[in-house]
């Protein structure tokens, strides 16, 4: 995490946890010349648009309210839900994806393949153990934690 993620979750933290959301991801990025903070919540059955507005606004203020002012430059602020293909990070995300379909993407190829979609059936601070389908027949992968670049749940379809 940047310093100004970390400056600024301190803050932010407890608003959204006095509403009973979700706080799931924060982001400083650059895109295109301009700075974004990019914060993700969600709810335990999904966040509506009216709840993200009502969020936004009172994170707005606070983020106002903040000195000194962590920000080096302007920035846009963007609150929004992860959505259903949300990334997996942290314990709670774990088992919740457990037994649950989900895509995962690798630093290096297992079985000629960087990317693999499938059934988590296990998991440890080592590995996972994913199930995928091969053509017909469900088969039982074991990935080892260090070479996953990215995982997130997925749509079955």
């Amino acid at each position: 995490m940047t310093k100004v993620e970390d400056s600024v979750l301190a803050e932010i933290k407890p608003i959204i946890e006095q509403r009973n959301d979700e706080f799931v991801d924060i982001e400083y990025v650059k895109e295109k010349g301009q700075n974004y903070l990019r914060i993700y919540v969600d709810r335990e059955n999904g966040i509506d648009m009216d709840e993200i507005a009502g969020l936004s606004e009172l994170i707005s203020e606070k983020l106002d309210e903040i000195t000194p002012d962590p920000f080096p430059d302007p920035y846009i602020l963007e609150l929004s839900s992860p959505g259903i293909e949300r990334p997996i990070k942290t314990e709670k995300d774990w088992q919740k994806a457990l037994n649950n379909y989900i895509h995962v993407g690798l630093y290096q190829k297992i079985e000629g393949e960087k990317e693999y979609e499938g059934t988590l059936k296990a998991f440890s601070d080592e590995e996972i153990e994913l199930e995928v389908k091969v053509k017909t027949r469900r088969k039982q992968l074991t990935i080892p934690r260090k070479l996953i670049a990215n995982i997130r749940f997925a749509i079955e379809f």
